[in-house]
């Protein structure tokens, strides 16, 4: 197996797992060339409900160069109401048309405004919000750009699909209207963590370390040469003139027995569009004195908390890749379990289209069993698991369990650690190893479209085709 990009490595993907040079190019060279499309899973009323018993307003919208949480902000404002009014399923990209659901408590049809690039569909009423996950999965539909080697997507197909132990279940001859099953490691892709700035998890591993401070000055600060260069200037002051010794955050240090720091001035430096960063400065500047532990807290929890909560997930999804990788390096099989795993069963009200874990189900593989799971997982009826860690995690037991618990002592992280305050508390689930789909190419342009389960990343499909920087996989 190839190694990853240096930047994929950093947050815990070290390979490849087909051999084939890339097609290479890029994604998202226009907003209609990556499209994205909800498989709901979420019931609503008429709009005649009772608005007692069904206070949400659920709509569907397509967007264009709208990023999910802008899109929210842009509808509570113009509603007047507070962003927390306004949920959705799963968060999606700016550059891309993406169509998915929102509900707004306490809203009307008649309230919702009209917003450029957004075509809206009033839907019904919910007695609830929508909650992350509230989807079955995606489809995606995806123009590859300028590619330099489009021959390729056959090879990395085919070397996709005996990767996923799917060979047995590949119809026709791969031709233009034929899909073909593959199968890839279902890590988290560099969105979670960060596209241009991968820091996320930084943040997260600070914050379940209760090192406060750390998790502050490692979203602050660590400027990136993809940022523009006000921005490179406003994260480097940080760093420079703020960081003291006891952030065991990456960066320079500085002595603890210095001044007060000035974090006015900072936040004059950090400009406005990075309205979350300025938040954080803005209630460090407002304490009288020098800012403790508890103050630093309160910083963090000035963001929006589904963005509270992302920061520890992405430390899950940090740890979650790194066991995957050591899995592959190991060279146990991603398709079938052996003795020790911990396996989940497939979703029975799932749309057809997809194959869906329910990682509520789960069994532990013995040695008399693998024979048995195994025909399961071939079946496409059961999925090997790796942990996302939390408060109620039992880890796996043989070779898979030592490598969840090599990373875990890695990483200074053992399950108890999650029992965190408000947003930031994670009880911890599994997760899939292996995710299959029915693959879809065409050759002129060279388009990509498939389905996933609802947590599973288009860029992980796409990483192996292309082989390019991440950056470019947008």
């Amino acid at each position: 197996m190839r190694p990853a990009h240096p930047t994929e490595q950093a947050v815990g993907i070290d390979r490849y797992v087909s051999d084939a040079d890339g097609v290479g190019g890029r994604l998202r060279t226009a907003d209609d060339h990556f499209r994205v499309r909800e498989l709901e899973r979420f019931d609503t009323e008429s709009l005649e409900a009772s608005t007692d018993a069904y206070p949400h307003l659920v709509f569907r919208a397509t967007l264009r160069g709208w990023d999910t949480n802008d899109f929210a902000s842009r509808v509570s404002d113009a509603l007047g109401i507070s962003r927390e009014r306004v949920n959705w399923a799963g968060t999606k990209d700016k550059y891309a048309v993406t169509t998915q659901l929102f509900s707004v408590y306490g809203a009307e049809p008649a309230d919702l405004p009209d917003v450029d690039g957004a075509d809206l569909e009033v839907l019904g009423r919910a007695g609830r919000n929508l909650e992350f996950g509230d989807l079955a999965g995606n489809g995606f539909e995806i123009v590859v750009g300028d590619p330099e080697r489009p021959e390729n997507a056959e090879t990395i197909t085919d070397e996709l699909c005996e990767f996923g132990g799917l060979e047995g279940r590949r119809d026709g001859d791969g031709g233009e209207e034929t899909a073909t099953p593959i199968g890839v490691p279902n890590f988290f892709g560099q969105q979670r963590f960060g596209s241009r700035r991968p820091v996320t998890h930084k943040v997260g591993l600070e914050i379940v370390r209760e090192n406060w401070e750390g998790a502050v000055m490692a979203y602050l600060g660590n400027p990136t040469d993809a940022e523009p260069e006000g921005t490179q200037e406003a994260r480097a002051f940080v760093d420079r003139e703020l960081r003291r010794s006891s952030d065991s955050s990456s960066g320079e240090r500085r002595d603890p027995g210095e001044e007060t720091r000035d974090w006015q001035a900072a936040l004059e430096r950090i400009p406005n569009r990075l309205r979350y960063e300025r938040s954080m400065c803005h209630a460090l500047a407002e304490c009288d004195g020098e800012p403790g532990p508890e103050e630093f807290r309160t910083a963090l929890e000035r963001v929006p908390s589904n963005l509270q909560r992302l920061f520890v997930h992405a430390a899950q999804s940090y740890a979650f890749n790194r066991m995957l990788s050591e899995r592959l390096e190991r060279g146990l099989p991603f398709d079938r379990p052996v003795a020790g795993d911990v396996v989940c069963f497939s979703d029975s009200d799932a749309p057809d289209e997809l194959v869906l874990p329910d990682t509520d189900r789960l069994q532990r593989v013995d040695e008399r069993r693998v024979d048995a799971v195994t025909r399961h997982c071939e079946r496409g009826r059961a999925f090997v698991t790796a942990p996302l860690v939390g408060t109620d995690t039992e880890l796996a037991d043989g070779e898979q369990g030592e490598i969840e618990r090599d990373v875990l002592e890695e990483l200074a992280l053992e399950p108890g650690d999650f029992d965190l305050p408000g947003e930031f508390h994670s009880t911890g689930t599994r997760r899939a190893i292996l995710v299959r789909t029915d693959l879809g190419l065409e050759r002129e342009p060279l388009t990509l479209s498939f389905s996933l389960p609802k947590g599973s990343y288009a860029t992980v499909v796409a990483r192996e085709y292309l082989k390019v920087d991440p950056v470019d996989l947008g």
